[in-house]
């Protein structure tokens, strides 16, 4: 069917009629001037994609009418311009597209159909380790390893960069995919088809909302409703509300962007924005250059927002020419932005638009911050920072405290490395990481940490040898303008040596701590720290021997490094002495604001952007040496331990399933508040008394060649013995920290999986009780596909992160809500119950059901499917896609409108 809203395409240049865009002011609705720039762009991918089947009038009518329509729960559909994924969420995205193919032919169709429509990229990046630091070959010896570790995952995804079309691979080695996103793949306006349109995605990462910093919408989903992008279908979301957020005044010239994000995550966390977009107007965003916004538009997860967006403003066209992009397509993207009403200038407040909620921050009131020690949003301002660690110590245990007794706070344990003695004490510092695409990408912060070091190194300070040091740049453009600008070898001489570009310790590639830290720390129950500049310090998440990890900007990394402690203020206290005995406060070696930008204008410039990226997909000799099959069908070895056909195609049918009431189900884990996803499903380190390291000895492989769970997401297997395997899981039915569980049929203690596995032996289905933010942090698909097939079949909780409860939905797992006012302590729910749970043939969205236990009792729950679409994914099995029938082949038709896999 043609598009109604043709009649709005015109030429951009009436020299060039063949390059054309749908110029949205024709509409002449005054709607339109009035909306957050954020809708604007929901607004114009649907009027492109319009075609009264996938997307219709009334949902163009319904956007056009935000004002009215964001608190009515309205469903609308998306179609993102591409897909970005990095490989552990990329490869069971590849594993289920080869298992489609299959699939397909299985049924009769045609296998080599099955391509990504969307176009999607794919950054390698979270595979590296920390295995060696501190020496100048550490980077080399670190890709060595992974390509020993992963060769076989490489090869899988090197053949499916040659089997699918519209689908890019870049290699190892290359930088952080929210990165390399920002410096190189990012259109912001992009050329196709004789049309230019927005950019616009999704990817399988959380913090994909990293590029709303330089104007292009993006937020994290699903793998599930990934793979449903790629293949061309809508994304079914509710029209969101969006909170205004004004940002006023200059930054002091000591606080970063670190800070500053820290600081809005803290304050954002406290409006409540989950499922709400969020955009940034006010005259002090023009303060921030596009690094600094991409820094706060990356950690919008923490706050709970679904994107966080910056509208394009002359400081990106800036920041586009800095990084090497043609000057003449971005005078074309600014020309196209403006024709269209999507360019803003901040200064000018007659541009603002209407929000739902307008929040705002003065910059100035931002002092320098870390935090932690257990979740991003606890803020606390470095001045603090001892006496907030010592409070924690002998608090109760929870996200603020250890309950350490408080003849105990002065503990130490002392141990012998390379020969020499030194002491660790509760705080003392074992890893000092500068990591992440949330501060690695930001010029200003990274020199900052270069200008620190080289004076810490001139005064005579160090760093004790036995902290894990590590610097992880998220782009090659990182060691070009530390070394061009001369402050790589003080790095170097403090121990930040190079170890990788990827996300390393951030996601918990930490890698192993000294056996004589770690004895240390065990002997004396230390609670021992991480300070990284990531963006998740969650429990478990960094390395399994840090209790306690802060979130800090790269230069207080490095100042924490050299004080090897927590437990400083440095106000009052030195760093250390200098050559001459002469005491070194922080202050005295703090790079002032005017050095730092002095450094970065003269050293960040185009060239090095374009030098780097020009060979970005060629550069990696070990990748382009992998051999790869050429078969269009995917030839799965049956000895593998990291692919691995998945279960959810092995009933592959095209009739739609009734829904079934869950009778008598046992819950298999009682839990509390916030429990993530690295909780559910953990990406780091195997335990070695594991139910997933039992499944890999058993195999013939060592402890060393058991890599991480993340790394392993290609093998249902693995995946679901390492489901709730994470060593910092609080069960309330054992109430300690463990990977473990009651079989309540038998009152056993077991490992979660083993309980598991008895449950579904016996034919018994299970579900989890869980309280607030059930799901948070990373968007990880395997936290909705290893409940699945450990057999639960519903998660009851007070509220779900909104990533995490789409992939339930997707996996067919049914996340009910409690009423409002009503917990499992005010129902009187001790989880020793068994739980009815009714589920009527007529389901509307976030409908009431009915719960019954076993003692008689009953009560309502929210059905937590918010949309038709998600009714739809739940009506036809675990996983689905609807999927336009040009996709398939061997003359299915229309019963392949609904696809079932």
């Amino acid at each position: 069917m043609s598009n109604p809203f043709a009649h709005l395409i015109e030429p951009l240049d009436p020299a060039q009629p063949g390059k054309k865009f749908f110029n949205l002011n024709k509409l002449k609705d005054s709607r339109y001037e009035r909306l957050p720039f954020s809708i604007r762009v929901l607004l114009e991918a649907a009027i492109r994609n319009c075609d009264q089947f996938l997307v219709k009038k009334n949902d163009i009518e319904n956007i056009l009418n935000w004002n009215v329509m964001q608190h009515k729960n309205i469903e609308v559909p998306f179609k993102p311009a591409r897909v970005i994924l990095q490989d552990f969420t990329g490869v069971p995205a590849v594993v289920d597209f080869a298992a489609m193919r299959d699939a397909v032919k299985k049924l009769g169709g045609d296998p080599e159909k099955i391509n990504p429509i969307c176009p999607a990229d794919l950054v390698i990046d979270h595979s590296i380790q920390v295995d060696f630091n501190r020496r100048t070959d550490s980077l080399q010896k670190n890709q060595d390893l992974e390509f020993e570790r992963n060769r076989e995952r490489f090869e899988f995804l090197k053949w499916g960069s040659q089997a699918f079309r519209n689908m890019r691979i870049i290699p190892p080695g290359s930088g952080i995919i929210h990165q390399v996103n920002l410096e190189y793949l990012a259109r912001v306006v992009f050329d196709h088809d004789g049309y230019y349109y927005p950019d616009s995605l999704v990817g399988t990462d959380s913090h994909t909302t990293m590029i709303d910093g330089l104007g292009v919408l993006g937020w994290g989903v699903g793998g599930i409703e990934a793979e449903a992008v790629m293949l061309g279908q809508p994304i079914s979301m509710v029209l969101p509300q969006v909170i205004g957020y004004r940002l006023l005044g200059n930054p002091h010239p000591l606080v970063t962007s670190t800070d500053i994000v820290l600081t809005i995550t803290k304050h954002l966390r406290q409006v409540g924005v989950v499922g709400k977009f969020v955009e940034f107007f006010g005259p002090g965003v023009a303060q921030l250059s596009i690094a600094d916004r991409a820094t706060i538009a990356n950690m919008c997860p923490e706050y709970g927002a679904t994107a966080a967006f910056f509208p394009v403003d002359e400081v990106s066209i800036k920041y586009l020419l800095q990084t090497g992009r043609d000057e003449d397509k971005v005078k074309r993207m600014k020309k196209y932005l403006q024709a269209v009403g999507m360019f803003r200038d901040f200064s000018d407040p007659s541009q603002d638009p209407d929000f739902a909620q307008v929040v705002e921050l003065n910059l100035r009131t931002v002092v320098p911050c870390c935090s932690g020690p257990k979740r991003p949003q606890d803020k606390v301002a470095v001045a603090d920072m001892k006496k907030d660690f010592e409070s924690c110590l002998g608090a109760k245990q929870g996200f603020k405290g250890f309950q350490v007794a408080l003849d105990h706070h002065n503990d130490h344990k002392t141990f012998i490395y390379n020969n020499s003695e030194f002491t660790l004490t509760h705080g003392s510092v074992v890893i000092a990481a500068i990591t992440s695409c949330t501060n690695t990408s930001n010029p200003s912060v990274m020199l900052g940490a270069g200008l620190l070091a080289k004076k810490a190194v001139n005064a005579g300070l160090t760093v004790k040898p036995y902290i894990k040091t590590s610097l992880s740049p998220g782009s090659g453009v990182v060691t070009y303008y530390l070394r061009e600008s001369g402050v790589m070898p003080y790095l170097s001489q403090l121990g930040f040596d190079v170890v990788g570009y990827g996300c390393m310790t951030c996601i918990g590639n930490s890698g192993p701590l000294p056996e004589a830290v770690v004895e240390a720390i065990t002997q004396g129950d230390l609670v021992a720290v991480g300070v990284l500049s990531g963006n998740r310090n969650f429990e478990g998440r960094v390395h399994p021997n840090t209790r306690a990890n802060y979130l800090a900007s790269p230069p207080l990394v490095i100042a924490y490094a050299i004080a090897g402690t927590v437990r400083i203020d440095f106000e009052k206290e030195p760093l250390g002495v200098n050559a001459k005995g002469q005491q070194v406060f922080l202050k005295d070696i703090w790079p002032t604001r005017d050095e730092i930008q002095a450094v970065e204008r003269q050293y960040v410039i185009p060239g090095m952007f374009k030098e780097v990226y020009q060979k970005i997909e060629t550069v990696n000799e070990s990748w382009n040496a992998l051999a790869a099959p050429s078969d269009k069908l995917y030839c799965w070895n049956p000895k593998s331990t990291y692919i691995k056909s998945p279960p959810f195609f092995e009933n592959l049918t095209l009739a739609v399933q009734p829904p079934k009431s869950i009778v008598g189900a046992y819950v298999l884990l009682n839990l509390g508040d916030s429990v993530t996803t690295d909780h559910i499903s953990p990406a780091g380190n195997i335990a070695r008394n594991s139910p997933a390291a039992r499944y890999l000895t058993n195999r013939g492989l060592t402890p060393r060649e058991f890599n991480s769970y993340g790394s392993r997401r290609g093998n249902d297997a693995i995946m679901a013995r390492g489901t709730f395997a994470n060593i910092r899981l609080l069960n309330k039915f054992l109430n300690k920290q463990a990977p473990q569980t009651i079989h309540l049929p038998s009152g056993e203690i077991l490992d979660v999986f083993d309980a598991a596995e008895q449950y579904q032996q016996a034919g018994l289905p299970l579900i989890v009780l869980a309280g607030k933010e059930y799901g948070s942090g990373s968007s990880r698909d395997w936290a909705a596909k290893g409940p699945f097939l450990l057999g639960i079949k519903a998660v009851l909780a007070e509220s779900y992160e909104r990533i995490h409860r789409s992939n339930l939905v997707g996996m067919g797992v049914i996340p009910l809500e409690y009423l409002p006012g009503e917990t499992a302590d005010t129902l009187g729910l001790t989880g020793r119950e068994r739980y009815t749970i009714i589920i009527p043939d007529n389901l509307t969205p976030r409908m009431k059901v009915q719960v019954q236990l076993d003692s008689g009792k009953t009560f309502q729950a929210i059905m937590r499917f918010d949309t038709d679409v998600e009714l739809v994914y739940f009506h036809n099995g675990e996983k689905i896609f609807i999927c336009q029938e040009e996709n398939f082949g061997g003359g299915f038709g229309e019963r392949l409108r609904t696809f079932v896999i």
